[in-house]
C-alpha cells in the first residue's frame, strides 16, 4: 500500500507504543494477580490468605515501582491493613512514584545504570525485611529489568567500587547480559538465590517482568530468588574472555573467585523452609505480539520476530534490518516488520567516545545502508525509555532525517565509529524521547514501508 512518509512514521511510532503499553505493570499485574475472598490467585497457583499473617513486598527494577503500585491496588485497601502489608523496593530515582504502604527507594540516579551506595543501603533494608519474616508470612518479590544494578550487596571480600568497576569494564567490552550476570552473581550476597536464602517467610512468590531474552530465571536481575547454575570458574572464564585480568579490580575479584565463591557451596539452612515460586508475567514476546496486533489494526501485513537468545553487535542488527526493509520495498509480502531483542555495543576508547545507546547505534548503522530511505521508516527503542546513558529511548530514520543530516554535513560513519549516534540524531532529528516508561522488556524495533 502506498503511504506518505508522515503516515509511515506515525504508524511506526504507534505500533512501537502499543508494544510498550502491553507490558506496563498496571496491565500485567491485574491480569495475573487476583484476590477472591481468602484466595490469592496467581495464574493457576492458589494460596489461602486465611493462613497468612503478614505480607511483605520487596523488589528492584525499572518497572518495580509501578509493579508495587499495581500490587497495592490488586490487594485492596482492606487487605493492605489486615495483613500489615509493608515493604521496600529499589528503583531508579525517576521511577519513584507515590505508594500507600510500600517504600520506593531511589537506588540510583536516573541515567546511571550501575551499582551505587544508595542501592546498597536499600538492599540492606530489603534483606532486613525478608529475614524478619516467619513461616506464616507471605513475601512477594517484584523483579524487573535493571534490578541487577539496584540489588547491591557485594560479598565482604569485594568492595562496591570494585563491583562498579567490573560492571563498567564488562559493559564497555561488549559483554551481554548473561555474561554480566555470571560474574555479578558470584560476588553478591543477594543475587543467585541470595534473597530467597535470606527469606524466612513460608511463601515467596516472585513476579517477573523479563528483560532477558528467552526468560532464563537465573539471569533476570541475576536471579535473586533463583539458584544459579554457573560457577566461580564460569565467572573467571568471562573475565579471561574479555581480557580484563590486568585491571586491579578484576584481579581482586579473580582472587576471590579462585578462593571459592559461596555460590559454589551447598545452600545454607536459611530460607530452607520457604516455598519459592517464580512467575514471568511479561517479556519481549508480549510486546512484539501487541505491536503486531496494532500493525494489523492499521492495515499492515506484518512479520514478527522476538529473539530468544543474546543478539550480536547493534551495527549488524541495524544493517540486517535495513536489508529486510529494502527487500520489503521490492517484493510482495509484509510491509511492516516488528522485531524484539537486545544487541550489544562495543565502546571505543573513552577519549574518542561520544554519546549514544544501542538503539541509536543500530538506527545509525541502518541509515548508513538505507539512505536516502525513500518509503521506509525504521524505529528502534528501549522499552524502558532509556537507551544507554542518554535521555532518549532510541531513534528513528526516514527520508526527512537523511535530508537533514545531509544539509548539516553530518558524517554517519564517523558518528557510528565514535559511538556518537545521539549527537547525530540530535542535529538531524529522529531521537525517540519518551521519558521513563516504568517497564522494561529489552528493545522493540519497527520497520514500515510504502510500496
Amino acid at each position: 500500500m502506498q503511504r506518505e512518509p508522515v503516515q509511515l512514521l506515525e504508524d511506526a511510532q504507534h505500533i512501537w507504543q502499543a508494544g510498550v503499553e502491553a507490558v506496563l505493570p498496571e496491565r500485567l499485574i491485574p491480569a495475573h494477580l487476583h484476590v477472591d475472598g481468602n484466595a490469592f490467585l496467581l495464574g493457576e497457583h492458589v494460596l489461602d490468605l486465611g493462613k497468612v499473617r503478614r505480607i511483605a513486598i520487596v523488589g528492584a527494577g525499572k518497572a518495580a515501582g509501578a509493579m508495587a503500585v499495581a500490587c497495592e491496588a490488586s490487594l485492596g485497601t482492606a487487605l493492605l491493613a489486615e495483613k500489615d502489608v509493608h515493604g521496600w523496593v529499589n528503583v531508579p530515582a525517576d521511577c519513584v512514584v507515590p505508594t500507600r504502604q510500600i517504600r520506593l527507594h531511589a537506588g540510583r540516579p536516573s541515567g546511571v545504570n550501575e551499582p551505587r551506595p544508595e542501592g546498597l543501603q536499600g538492599t540492606r533494608e530489603i534483606l532486613k525485611i525478608v529475614s524478619a519474616l516467619g513461616p506464616e508470612d507471605l513475601c512477594i518479590c517484584l523483579i524487573a529489568g535493571g534490578g541487577s544494578a539496584l540489588l547491591v550487596a557485594p560479598v565482604p571480600e569485594v568492595s562496591l567500587a570494585e563491583k562498579i568497576r567490573i560492571t563498567q569494564l564488562l559493559s564497555a567490552a561488549g559483554a551481554n547480559i548473561e555474561q554480566l550476570n555470571t560474574v555479578r552473581r558470584q560476588i553478591s550476597q543477594v543475587k543467585g538465590g541470595g534473597l530467597a536464602r535470606a527469606c524466612g517467610a513460608g511463601y515467596l512468590i516472585t513476579l517477573i517482568i523479563s528483560d532477558v531474552l528467552g526468560d532464563p530465571l537465573e539471569a533476570i536481575s541475576s536471579g535473586p530468588t533463583v539458584p544459579g547454575d554457573r560457577s566461580a570458574q564460569d565467572a573467571l572464564d568471562v573475565l579471561e574472555e574479555f581480557k580484563l585480568l590486568n585491571d586491579p579490580a578484576a584481579q581482586s575479584i579473580a582472587n576471590y573467585l579462585r578462593s571459592g565463591s559461596p555460590h559454589d557451596q551447598p545452600s545454607s539452612e536459611a530460607g530452607s523452609e520457604t516455598r519459592v515460586t517464580n512467575f514471568v508475567i511479561g517479556n519481549n514476546a508480549t510486546a512484539v505480539d501487541a505491536a503486531g496486533i496494532e500493525a494489523e489494526r492499521r492495515g499492515y501485513a506484518h512479520a514478527m520476530l522476538a529473539a530468544t537468545a543474546a543478539e550480536g553487535p547493534a551495527e549488524e542488527i541495524g544493517r540486517h534490518l535495513a536489508e529486510m526493509a529494502e527487500r520489503m520495498c521490492r517484493q510482495p509480502g509484509p510491509d511492516c516488520l516488528i522485531t524484539g531483542g537486545e544487541p550489544v555495543v562495543q565502546l571505543v576508547d573513552e577519549s574518542l567516545r561520544g554519546k549514544g545507546g544501542r538503539n541509536q547505534q543500530l538506527a545509525l548503522a541502518a541509515l548508513e545502508k538505507l539512505q536516502p530511505c525513500e518509503g521506509v521508516v525504521l524505529l528502534a527503542g528501549g522499552t524502558d525509555g532509556e537507551d544507554g546513558p542518554t535521555d532518549a529511548a532510541g531513534a528513528w530514520i526516514d527520508e526527512q532525517v537523511v535530508r537533514a543530516a545531509r544539509l548539516r554535513g553530518l558524517d554517519a560513519a564517523d558518528h557510528l565509529r565514535r559511538n556518537d549516534a545521539y549527537h547525530f540524531f540530535e542535529k538531524a532529528g529522529g531521537l525517540l524521547k519518551t521519558g521513563p516508561t516504568h517497564t522494561n522488556v529489552c528493545d522493540l524495533r519497527v520497520v514500515t514501508v510504502s510500496r
